[in-house]
């Protein structure tokens, strides 16, 4: 399948060079400010080593890439929280043009969903989107198996990166900014991690997953769920936390009367108790009790992988 990928952060650039490892051909590429494209199929390695030094990576724009020849956009720019902009945009020109769509970027699918599923209604190509829930964890695929009608409920750990935090303020029994700071250090979190920290992509997954299971009777974004992150967890209340035998983690809870994302005093044998970077997803299911899908740290590679598994999909 010809692929054109928009969003050339690590993630991108992962994509595009496993593509060809998976059957996949990519004849466009963009980020935000350059893009390059050609039907017969780019030099992918050439491509990322003329961003890596020149910092474009071709002599096109974005629209170029938008409109060029491809059978799926895989698209993982940013976009702004709210709107979805501009990846919601770039999603809609592909649909209109009847082509596939895989989404590894979260807002367009937990702020627009609605708009997404009637742009594929209205369209010949089909969008998928299992990587946007914590990259190889199969959750979508799994609600879509058992029937989004049987589940009653989701929960689980859904930030590897503020698990990591939390993780280490137990063990360690270090402080939050100390932590915080080490992580960064090593190149661990993003030099802005307050996405990740103040719970907001955590809340992104609560809507998606919401969508996912009661939509179009009701739609979800992020303005319904209740966030609260990890920033001001004190190492006081961790300490107290495991003197009777628990602890904390920043827990997603997909409920059809809440949607929430809190720190939470767990039992240290709970599933949701996971250390380090691993993150996991519970499924209430009913008749069948809980299913439980986790995984260890997910690196671009993985996602990336996650993705083009999806492209693989297409069809089925």
């Amino acid at each position: 399948m010809r692929l054109a990928i928009v969003g050339m952060g690590a993630i991108g650039a992962s994509t595009a060079r496993l593509a060809d490892s998976f059957g996949h051909t990519v004849t466009a590429v963009a980020d935000e400010d350059s893009a390059a494209t050609d039907e017969a199929g780019i030099d992918v390695g050439s491509v990322l080593e003329r961003k890596e030094v020149e910092g474009i990576l071709g002599e096109q724009s974005v629209d170029a890439a938008i409109g060029a020849e491809y059978d799926c956009l895989v698209e993982v720019s940013a976009a702004a929280l709210g709107d979805a902009e501009p990846a919601f945009s770039h999603v809609a020109t592909a649909l209109g043009r009847d082509r596939n769509v895989v989404l590894g970027a979260k807002e367009p699918v937990a702020q627009r969903y609605g708009a997404l599923k009637e742009l594929e209604a209205e369209s010949d190509g089909q969008l998928r989107y299992e990587a946007t829930i914590d990259g190889l964890l199969p959750v979508l695929s799994t609600i879509g198996d058992v029937g989004a009608d049987r589940i009653t409920g989701v929960r689980g750990v859904f930030n590897g990166f503020a698990n990591f935090i939390l993780s280490r303020m137990t063990t360690e029994e270090l402080g939050y900014e100390h932590v915080l700071a080490e992580a960064q250090d090593l190149g661990v979190a993003d030099v802005d991690p307050t996405f990740d920290v103040e719970g907001t992509d955590s809340a992104l997954t609560c809507s998606i997953l919401a969508n996912e299971l009661w939509w179009p009777d009701r739609e979800f974004t992020t303005e319904d769920v209740a966030i609260d992150g990890i920033t001001e967890v004190e190492g006081s209340a961790i300490e107290l936390a495991k003197e009777d035998g628990m602890t904390v983690r920043l827990i997603g809870e997909v409920q059809s009367d809440k949607l929430r994302v809190a720190p939470r005093t767990i039992p240290t044998g709970s599933s949701l108790a996971i250390s380090g970077s691993r993150t996991v997803v519970e499924l209430d299911v009913r008749h069948a009790g809980r299913l439980s899908v986790s995984s260890s740290a997910t690196s671009s590679e993985e996602i990336a992988a996650a993705m083009l598994t999806d492209v693989n999909r297409l069809g089925d």
